[in-house]
């Protein structure tokens, strides 16, 4: 590339002084530059799987705290929690796998008749969404939340230490989901764990008041009996 020094005499001023344009700097090598990281292409993925997670959580601890706003026996918390954690698993999977399937008939449909006009194939079929996958990532998240509160409070006999177990377990978790959802989507990590740890807060929180205002109305108990 050649270069061409400027023109002095076309910049000079009736004052004597000479006005030289400095070129502007070149870009950096494409090499030298890091590879900016793709947050949207784990934006699905990441959001199936926090959003399990927190949902089980959410689900089971809400579940135990609410049984022992009622009573405060032992085991209906465990069994309560124990049912929710199953009845939840199967319901994300089959949402999942529903939700899933009906964007993967979506895609076929849309292949094939990109095939039809174009006459060309298209992409191959691995790269089409995988229901089963889905619905198996979906409930093993839910079950990895859910069996925080379960394991943590379900065997404590103290009714008040069983609930304060729960509560702060399900605290941990709750900032844990947020603030891994956060480092791993790019977001700032302290709002997240902070929408994260309120919204559950006011989930068990409404759950366990709901039931208390309920038992006390209705004159409703739970015991081992």
């Amino acid at each position: 590339m050649s270069y061409q020094s400027p023109d002095l005499t076309k910049d000079l001023k009736p004052d004597g002084c000479v006005q030289i344009a400095i070129p502007p700097r070149p870009h950096e090598p494409q090499s030298m530059q890091a590879d900016p990281v793709d947050y949207m292409a784990r934006a699905q993925w990441l959001r199936a799987v926090v959003l399990g997670a927190n949902d089980g959580l959410v689900s089971v601890a809400s579940l135990m705290l609410g049984v022992g706003a009622v009573g405060q026996n032992d085991k209906a918390m465990l069994v309560s929690g124990l049912a929710g954690l199953v009845a939840g698993a199967c319901s994300m999977a089959i949402g999942e796998f529903v939700s899933v399937y009906a964007q993967y008939d979506i895609e076929v449909a849309e292949r094939e008749r990109r095939r039809r006009n174009g006459g060309k194939e298209e992409e191959e079929e691995g790269n089409l969404p995988n229901p089963l996958l889905a619905a198996a990532a979906s409930a093993l998240a839910f079950s990895l939340g859910a069996v925080l509160p379960l394991l943590a409070g379900g065997f404590i006999r103290s009714w008040g230490v069983r609930v304060g177990v729960v509560c702060a377990v399900s605290s941990l978790g709750l900032a844990g989901f947020g603030a891994a959802g956060a480092v791993l989507g790019g977001a700032n990590v302290l709002n997240s764990a902070l929408r994260v740890l309120i919204g559950g807060w006011l989930a068990m929180l409404v759950t366990y008041g709901v039931l208390r205002v309920s038992g006390l109305v209705f004159g409703m108990h739970v015991s081992s009996a």
